[in-house]
């Protein structure tokens, strides 16, 4: 049976968002939880790809309020109830279609954006001991810089079971047919009946690139502030 309907749900700006946050992540993790060869001072290169990270989230919570009908978070933020409708469906096999995330998706979203915010946030307020400062190393005196240290180093943990939830959950969909990897590539999805939040775009694009420059202006400005400080 061909597919019958075709939806442009990821435009190229979350796209570009998601592959580089993935990038900049995959680095940080890289360049703490292994030697950091061939980087000569992997915390350096640890700090930095935080600060990219910065940057992509900056842009990302902008573009969640501003941006494309599918990329904000009032399209797939779900109540309670819903999200556990959704989730019983889910244990049946029987899942509503949704062109966005669907309500369980939202929420992990969610989650693991305000993770990735305190973690790349908070890592601006240490030290290594050694060689290298945060910008923000000091600021708030030894007591609370001691205290983010270790809940950065929680947190990190957590990152790890949420990405790992997420993966599972890429593995889920591929099994009921949803391919979201290849989504995320292309910006399209496909589907064999209406999904149930199909949106019509209410902004045109030359707004929508207008927005998504400014947006890419200040996080453009949050990531060199940081990197020069």
């Amino acid at each position: 049976m061909r597919d019958k309907v075709a939806i442009e749900v990821w435009d190229g700006w979350i796209r570009l968002f998601h592959w580089g946050l993935v990038a900049a992540v995959l680095i940080s993790f890289y360049t703490t939880k292994t030697s950091g060869a061939p980087f000569l001072f992997p915390v350096e290169v640890h700090a930095q790809a935080g600060y990219v990270v910065i940057g992509l989230l900056v842009f990302r919570w902008l573009w969640g309020t501003l941006g494309s009908v599918y990329a904000r978070f009032r399209t797939f933020l779900y109540p309670p109830a819903k999200t556990v409708a959704y989730s019983k469906s889910l244990l049946k096999r029987q899942p509503g279609v949704y062109a966005s995330h669907n309500p369980l998706g939202g929420w992990m979203v969610i989650l693991m954006l305000l993770s990735l915010s305190f973690q790349a946030v908070s890592g601006l307020f240490l030290s290594d001991d050694i060689f290298f400062q945060a910008p923000l190393y000091g600021l708030f005196g030894d007591g609370v810089g001691s205290q983010l240290r270790t809940l950065h180093q929680l947190n990190s943990d957590l990152l790890i079971v949420l990405i790992g939830l997420h993966l599972v959950g890429l593995i889920v969909h591929r099994l009921l047919g949803e391919p979201l990897v290849a989504a995320m590539l292309v910006g399209t999805k496909r589907f064999r009946q209406q999904p149930v939040d199909e949106h019509n775009e209410p902004l045109n694009a030359a707004t929508l690139r207008l927005r998504a420059m400014g947006a890419l202006l200040i996080a453009a400005g949050v990531i060199l502030w940081l990197w020069f400080y």
